[in-house]
């Protein structure tokens, strides 16, 4: 069964980074696009990026650009999340997706980031 297992959450003070890993399995990762969305506590989900099956053409929400960076890794099945410069803005449930037509069609369980001084 297809999963995506997430890790790399945690508690961290503002201007500071993350990096989260999602290990993808049960099906061919390289077939998919994937990418990351967030929902903040009280808010709806928010896409954050995406990225091409082939790890070309990251994508990124105008809140997060320059400051987040997708990337997979083929040889490991595992999808990255460089997160900089957090801001407590950036607090949320973070989830895998993989993505079919440019929408998140599963998500993972999340794994929770949260910025605070």
């Amino acid at each position: 069964q297809l999963q995506l297992v997430e890790s790399g959450g945690g508690m961290v003070q503002p201007g500071k980074s993350l990096r989260l890993s999602c290990v993808a399995s049960g099906f061919t990762f390289t077939n998919y696009d994937m990418g990351w969305v967030r929902q903040a506590p009280g808010k709806g989900p928010e896409w954050v990026a995406r990225i091409n099956n082939d790890g070309g053409n990251p994508g990124y929400a105008e809140s997060v650009k320059g400051r987040f960076f997708i990337s997979r890794d083929h040889a490991k099945n595992t999808l990255v999340l460089e997160m900089l410069s957090l801001n407590p803005e950036d607090t949320a449930l973070y989830y895998c997706t993989r993505d079919r037509w440019w929408a998140p069609e599963y998500w993972g369980q999340g794994t929770q980031v949260t910025v605070s001084s």
